[in-house]
């Protein structure tokens, strides 16, 4: 199985031009295209896994969004959010796509690239025919979000990769169980050197600047948005929980599989936020809805 290419595809915000990194496993000209969203401080590696299993299949495109990884910076740290990243996905599509209708373009979302990929399967005319979330809904559990708006604003330098290692794991338990090898994964994708040869995490420390200017009266409104997304999409949709999710509750989990596009529950065991599809039985959950 041949490995991924890193692309990289320009994109536009209020604030000018950036650009974003992406990977892309398989054919080039397979007409199917699996589209690959990320968490908040997460990247595109996290779905290396997934992307493998799925290549016979699909041209697998992760992308790391924009703020994180291998991709650019926003001048302005306002425009981190929602709106910007579905904007930057539509341009990417535009890049891996024909463009004339014969794409067949299913999504698979965790946490954040939940949100995202949601809000563009609400969009009239949008491409996506599967959508996959992956423990998110348009609920958010305001504990939850001050855990993860602490855990993004930390400036946290460490002079070593074991310590830095560490700290991703503890903050990482509720991926659950995972071997040594595959904590090391998930601590190497998301951590960088930097000049002074410290150890920091691979994302612009501007991204906690729309978490810290949240208003109640903003996070009402948001959720009122992201439901009314929700009841916009169309496509066949797979919900994904760990079952010991503190974002995602049993509670919004069972209304989103009663209105919208009345998603499939499927739990999974022993995990909370998020499931990290780096499991054979977990990618298999994302396998069995997409190609059956």
């Amino acid at each position: 199985m041949s490995e991924a290419q890193i692309k990289t595809v320009q994109c536009i915000s209020l604030a000018g031009l950036h650009h974003l990194s992406y990977k892309e496993w398989g054919a080039a000209d397979n007409p199917n295209v699996l589209v690959c969203l990320h968490g908040v401080t997460r990247v595109g590696d996290d779905f290396d896994n997934l992307a493998r299993a799925m290549s016979d299949r699909y041209r697998v495109i992760c992308p790391d969004i924009v703020g994180r990884g291998r991709s650019g910076r926003l001048r302005n740290p306002q425009l981190y959010g929602i709106p910007q990243y579905v904007a930057d996905i539509v341009t990417l599509l535009a890049r891996v796509t024909r463009g004339d209708g014969s794409d067949r373009v299913s999504c698979v979302g965790t946490s954040m690239g939940g949100l995202i990929a949601m809000a563009l399967a609400s969009l009239p005319g949008n491409p996506v025919q599967k959508l996959v979330l992956n423990d998110i809904g348009p609920t958010l559990d305001p504990v939850a979000l001050q855990r993860i708006g602490d855990y993004i604003g930390q400036e946290l330098r460490f002079p070593t990769f074991e310590m830095a290692a560490k700290f991703v794991r503890d903050v990482s338990q509720p991926f659950g169980p995972h071997t040594e090898e595959e904590w090391h994964k998930l601590a190497a994708d998301v951590l960088r050197q930097d000049a002074d040869g410290q150890w920091v995490r691979h994302y612009d420390m501007g991204l906690a600047v729309p978490f810290r200017s949240a208003t109640p009266e903003s996070a009402k409104a948001d959720e009122a948005a992201l439901w009314a997304a929700y009841d916009a999409i169309r496509c066949p949709t797979l919900l994904v929980r760990g079952e010991q999710s503190d974002l995602l509750t049993r509670e919004t989990a069972h209304i989103m599989t009663q209105r919208g596009p009345l998603a499939r529950l499927v739990e999974v065991p022993g995990v909370g936020h998020a499931p990290t599809f780096l499991h054979d039985e977990q990618i298999a959950i994302v396998r069995q809805f997409l190609v059956g």
